[in-house]
């Protein structure tokens, strides 16, 4: 590995805004490059699968099937299907979302395409949904938990919502209507996950460690009681008390320092790119926030082709973002 020249991930491979447009000038050699990463090995059919294909004579679906004698092209059974939007368009948007690391707004993509407002955020969430790859493996340890709310500043409320607020039963004063987001960060691996669970606490905090985690692992929290349990469900856990001013054990080795420096980096996406995440959509924001920062030590052209390929079998029609 290169010798470390800089802050940050300076040493990774990155991709200037110049080095992109000049390998991917148009929407030809953005649509080869789709290609080359679904089909490796050469061009199949999306529905049965069949090699026996033929190029055709319109250019939106480029590719005729023999077996099944249908049409097809690159984006059909991806994110893509369906989209007017050229393949330059996708690649650029992705290459923001991948270089962005505090987000990467609708309002920019609409400004540096030429495209609406509406058409740029439908793409942003496309890929975002590409995001939601699942997990085959649990984490190893020693990780690192963590929660934070995802919400509007309390202060820049009004001072009747404030109020109220404080008011009624369970009342959480600037914590009230926030929705609760739950990290996990692998110190092995550099892995992290995220969810959102609502406002719910206790055992969906614990549940999100059971189900992402590899029993007997070291997990270090922080003082919060709902953690505590976890001791004697198969973890090692360890906690630092923030109350009283202690961030890190005497050892150095106890602490939730990486996955707390996550949270700032979604912060400041949060507050300085986005200004507001709807409940609907918290997750898809949080899942692009965490797998960004997963694969951070690629680069930026692998990171492209992972999201290329990501992308398949993938779709997520206006109506149901919307409905």
């Amino acid at each position: 590995m290169p010798k470390k020249k800089g802050p940050g991930r300076a040493h990774r491979n990155g991709l200037t805004i110049q080095q992109f447009t000049k390998m991917f000038p148009d929407d030809e050699a953005a649509e080869l490059f789709f290609e080359k990463q679904r089909w490796p090995e050469g061009r199949f059919c999306p529905d049965c699968g069949s090699k026996n294909t033929v190029l055709a004579k319109q250019r939106s679906m480029p590719y005729f099937c023999n077996a099944c004698r249908s049409f097809f092209s690159v984006r059909k059974g991806t994110v893509m299907q369906s989209s007017k939007l050229g393949y330059f368009a996708w690649l650029y948007a992705a290459y923001q979302m991948m270089t962005g690391l505090k987000g990467t707004s609708s309002m920019k993509i609409h400004r540096d395409l030429g495209i609406s407002q509406k058409a740029a955020w439908h793409l942003m969430h496309r890929l975002r949904e590409a995001f939601e790859n699942g997990y085959d493996e649990l984490l190893p340890g020693p990780v690192e938990v963590d929660e934070t709310f995802i919400g509007g500043k309390f202060a820049n409320k009004p001072k009747k919502v404030r109020a109220a607020m404080y008011s009624g039963s369970g009342g959480r004063g600037p914590l009230d209507n926030k929705e609760i987001v739950v990290g996990i960060k692998s110190r092995r691996t550099g892995e992290v996950r995220a969810e959102n669970v609502g406002q719910s606490k206790g055992e969906a905090l614990r549940d999100m460690v059971h189900r992402n985690v590899q029993p007997g692992a070291q997990v270090f929290t922080d003082q919060l009681g709902d953690y505590r349990p976890l001791r004697y469900q198969g973890f090692r856990h360890e906690s630092v008390n923030h109350s009283r001013g202690e961030y890190v054990k005497p050892d150095g080795y106890v602490h939730t320092n990486s996955i707390e420096s996550f949270w700032s980096l979604l912060k400041r996406g949060y507050h300085g790119t986005f200004h507001h995440f709807s409940p609907k959509h918290t997750q898809r924001y949080v899942t692009e926030f965490a797998k960004r920062q997963s694969i951070r030590e690629m680069g930026t052209l692998d990171q492209l082709k992972w999201l290329a390929g990501a992308m398949v079998g993938k779709r997520l029609r206006y109506a149901d973002l919307t409905a």
